[in-house]
């Protein structure tokens, strides 16, 4: 029986299912038969767009709260099969220029999320979004899920706390949880109105506004990147499989520079041009260096590896802004 037969009827909630990879993760999943439930404070400097359930809408339950607010979150969780849990600050700089934000959001309400299901619904699955931004500078390549944990930003800080209150409540407390460390995901439904949460998305925009793609210093940062399919994908295996309970796994992808990223975009937009430009002294101070993941162990527990290539994934992000821009400047 294919894994995705599984979802059919379940009661799933994702939180942050407004955002980019909840809401493609709603639209999934609805295909496959499941009942969707998502929960988002709504805030468009997260990354929420309500167009991003365009089509899909009225069958799906939205509830508009804040992650922090227990009551509400006791509500959401009761009587669910699994919990996506995408929510929460995700902005490198944003955690810099205001921290207690992106602590608070991060820690007190995955916490808090935690707790509801501990005393409300404590046979939940939950799958956590972590990131590959707990690692830091990488001191080698790929990065295997053994490599030393120093963050460089507040952000990567307090990601790596929600993932830990995960763990230990599984440990503890018998929640079936796991956690996923995505690398830069991309395609369809991102924010693309500035550069905040994704370089990516904000390539896109200069793009489609014609003007250059700024890359940063000189563009032989190595990086790897995941198709937003590829990911829901991981998403779907994880919350099904024994192997994953009380996991974390790594994502990733195969490594591109920079550079030669700008350069296919441009080639497959058809248009347009880049140019290198200085690191700004806030991102140069939280600049990762060169990244790539070694995703080993969910290929080789799960079943999961990128099927989409770069080529394939910046075709269908480009098709996608060039239909429905304006409902995300």
């Amino acid at each position: 029986m294919n894994f995705r037969d599984t979802y059919q009827d379940k009661k799933i909630l994702i939180t942050g299912g407004l955002g980019f990879v909840g809401s493609n993760l709603a639209h999934t999943l609805l295909e496959i038969g499941a009942q969707v439930t998502t929960l988002d404070i709504a805030d468009p400097e997260s990354g929420a767009n309500p167009f991003n359930l365009d089509g899909i809408k009225s069958q799906v339950r939205v509830i508009e709260a804040d992650i922090r607010d227990g009551q509400m979150l006791r509500e959401a969780v009761e009587g669910q099969d699994i919990i996506f849990n995408l929510a929460g600050e995700m902005s490198h700089i944003g955690s810099m220029t205001d921290p207690f934000k992106d602590l608070n959001v991060n820690t007190v309400g995955h916490l808090t999320l935690l707790e509801m299901c501990r005393l409300h619904n404590p046979d939940v699955h939950i799958v956590f979004a972590g990131t590959r931004q707990v690692y830091g500078r990488a001191t080698y390549l790929p990065v295997d899920e053994k490599h030393l944990l120093t963050p460089l930003d507040n952000n990567g800080v307090s990601k790596r706390a929600g993932e830990m209150y995960h763990i230990v409540y599984h440990h503890v407390h018998g929640i079936i949880t796991s956690v996923l460390r995505m690398t830069n995901t991309y395609g369809a439904r991102m924010r693309i109105r500035d550069a905040r949460l994704t370089f990516i998305g904000w390539w896109v925009r200069q793009l489609l506004e014609g003007k250059p793609i700024q890359v940063y210093g000189d563009g032989k940062q190595v990086r790897d990147m995941n198709h937003v399919d590829d990911v829901i994908d991981a998403f779907l295996r994880c919350a099904c499989h024994p192997k994953a309970q009380g996991q974390i796994y790594n994502l990733g992808g195969e490594p591109i520079t920079l550079l030669d990223l700008a350069k296919l975009m441009v080639e497959e937009f058809g248009s347009g041009s880049y140019e290198l430009v200085p690191f700004p002294e806030n991102r140069r101070r939280i600049d990762i260096g060169d990244y790539y993941g070694d995703y080993n162990l969910i290929r080789s527990e799960l079943g999961w590896q990128p099927r989409i290539s770069h080529r394939q994934g910046i075709r269908r992000m480009l098709d996608y802004y060039l239909q429905y821009a304006e409902r995300y400047f």
